[in-house]
């Protein structure tokens, strides 16, 4: 493995103490790339809260994996409710149209028995555990941990363990009610990855990233140690790596999997001391790895120091370096994108707000803004920055803005800066019938995020800088003008800007304007009681659960009790429903669920449907 400091021969200023950045890369060269074999558990939660498109969605994206495997590859399915079913025991991928159908008669079931389908997979992925084989456990879910363990410190904990064993762990956040700091949590304790599903048609896509990652791995378990000289302190790891500083002031990070013939950086922020001029070594790097070497898997290992020179102030800016600035600018926005929701998270909003600003503000210092990708970032990073003043990080922004830093901090970028939700600013913009003088755009979603296009005629096909607050997937827009970037590659919207919904057009954010958040508990007087019904039978049958929220009934000794399965209510609630219609394992939707005024159980208001699931 080849270990490359960018760049290569630093100069830093002299006789002058001060925070440096350093970008090292570790590269495997593979010449002829021969694909590890995968023994992979891939585990569906099928609780009630998936039923419908979500788990329809998420078992096509399941069924086109199996359709990319190979022959010898070993797969384990597990799905999970409030009970955990194996639905395929670690077997080689010989008859995919088999493993196929078995996915088509998964139906959604009760509450998020996470742990137990995750530790099952890990149990079938352990059986056949060899290391030439890439062993992963794949955890799809959309709810959140409420049976089985639902300790978030204790899943993470176990997380490292197995990721010790052998075993790593791959998360995906389903839609928009998922724990994100517990699936991010997992992933990065078990050196995994992490994808948030926004949207029901990206579930295909990244099950497949992640699949083309698994297929690339050239070495893993990668494990740096490294020891400061001459005075430096490292001050703050960038990138994404499970860290474990030693008393002595060394620190061992864990970075996990290195790709064929791809750099895997690793930022660092060093403070260091006032430097007299000349050359200096700053840390000492030491490495090991599992690596693929003539078929197999060896064990290798090597060293590296960081040697810069001090010098003055003319010779460091001769020194200088873009692209090295643009990587590192990449791994601060996300790693302060991160700590901006550690702030928010601990009330400290200004605080979050003037950390976000800041990093704008050095963004542009550096001239950086003149580059489309930081410009992009500026406009996500003024957004949330926004949003955190303003105390409307909801749910789903919270969401973006975690799904964002780890996709940055493992330098994937074209995962970094991926998010659909739409602001309340984007319903408040004005709205025009005719495009007059301006200049129309129009935004559109690619690869999970939203773009903006020119659609007016006499401009090239060049991407356009335009506010984040106020982009809506499938919304048209007039702006004053378009301002070529100094550089020429991009546009900058410029002047005042308006919707453009023309006569006859449907506005694609009409009825809109309610952001974020999940299902709520009603408590409103105003809502009527169940409508009741003699039998089931006479109960109207629906597919789709939209608004309303889902209610199953269980055996409970020798009763049949309702409870909500819907995410973001208590199980455990007894609920008043009608007795003339409960049936063992049926799902129902309902209109609302109130608090009773005992404040410690539910009532079913307004109408009730029988839920019937689909293929």
């Amino acid at each position: 493995m080849q270990i490359t400091q960018q760049p290569a021969t630093p100069v830093l200023l002299e006789n002058m103490a001060d925070m440096a950045s350093l970008l090292l890369n570790f590269r495997e060269y593979v010449p002829n790339p021969q694909r590890r074999p995968l023994n992979v558990a891939l585990v569906i939660d099928r609780s009630g809260s998936m039923a419908g498109a979500p788990l329809r969605y998420a078992l096509q994206a399941a069924a086109d994996f199996v359709d990319r495997l190979a022959a010898n590859d070993r797969l384990s399915i597990v799905v999970y409710d409030d009970h955990v079913n194996t639905l395929l025991e670690a077997e080689l991928v010989t008859d995919k149209s088999a493993i196929k159908k078995v996915l088509q008669g998964v139906r959604a079931g009760g509450l998020t028995n996470l742990s137990g389908g995750w530790l099952r997979g890990c149990e079938l992925v352990a059986r056949h555990k060899t290391d030439q084989h890439v062993n992963r456990v794949l955890l799809l879910t959309d709810g959140q941990a409420n049976n089985g363990i639902t300790n978030s410190a204790v899943l993470i904990k176990t997380a490292a363990t197995k990721a010790e064993e052998g075993i790593t762990t791959t998360t995906l956040g389903f839609g928009s009610h998922f724990e994100e700091d517990l699936l991010i949590g997992m992933a990065r304790a078990a050196n995994g990855n992490f994808y948030f599903i926004q949207s029901l048609d990206d579930a295909a896509d990244v099950f497949g990233i992640e699949l083309d990652s698994l297929k690339a791995i050239a070495a893993q378990n990668l494990t740096v140690t490294l020891t400061p000289l001459n005075g430096a302190v490292i001050a703050d790891v960038l990138s994404l790596a499970r860290q474990e500083p030693q008393a002595d002031g060394r620190m061992v990070l864990h970075l996990g999997d290195v790709h064929e013939n791809e750099d895997k950086p690793l930022g660092l922020q060093l403070q260091l001391p006032a430097l007299p001029a000349g050359g200096h070594q700053l840390l000492h790097i030491a490495y090991r790895a599992d690596a693929i070497r003539n078929g197999i898997i060896e064990a290798i290992s090597g060293e590296h120091t960081v040697q810069v020179t001090a010098g003055p102030i003319e010779a460091v800016a001769a020194a200088s370096d873009g692209g090295v600035m643009l990587d590192l600018a990449r791994l601060r926005i996300a790693r302060d994108k991160e700590r901006a929701v550690d702030l928010a998270d601990a009330g400290k909003h200004a605080e979050a707000e003037a950390l976000l600003q800041q990093l704008v503000a050095g963004l542009t210092a550096k001239g950086l803004h003149e580059h489309f990708e930081i410009a992009e970032e500026i406009d996500q990073i003024n957004h949330y920055a926004q949003r955190i003043a303003s105390r409307h990080l909801d749910n789903e922004s919270r969401k973006e803005l975690r799904d964002q830093a780890f996709q940055g901090r493992r330098a994937r970028t074209d995962l970094a800066g991926r998010g659909v939700s739409v602001d309340q600013a984007a319903y408040a913009l004005p709205v025009v019938a005719e495009a007059g003088t301006g200049v129309e755009l129009l935004c559109f979603r690619e690869g999970g995020k939203l773009r903006v296009r020119v659609v007016s005629n006499g401009f090239e096909d060049l991407n356009i800088q335009f506010p984040r607050a106020i982009r809506a997937e499938g919304a048209q827009y007039l702006v004053d003008e378009l301002e070529r970037s100094t550089d020429g590659t991009f546009y900058r919207a410029k002047g005042t800007i308006t919707r453009l919904v023309r006569a006859g057009e449907t506005d694609p954010l009409a009825g809109g304007g309610h952001h974020g958040g999940g299902r709520s508990r009603s408590t409103s007087s105003s809502s009527r009681p169940a409508k009741p019904a003699t039998t089931l039978a006479d109960l109207e049958e629906t597919d789709t659960i939209g608004t309303g929220i889902l209610i199953q009934c269980v055996k409970d000794g020798s009763k049949l009790r309702a409870r909500v399965v819907s995410d973001g209510f208590d199980p455990s609630w007894n609920m008043r429903f009608p007795r003339g219609i409960r049936d063992e394992s049926t799902l129902f939707v309902v209109e609302h669920v109130n608090t009773a005024p005992d404040g410690k159980s539910y009532i079913a208001s307004g109408d009730i449907k029988k839920f019937t699931q689909t293929t």
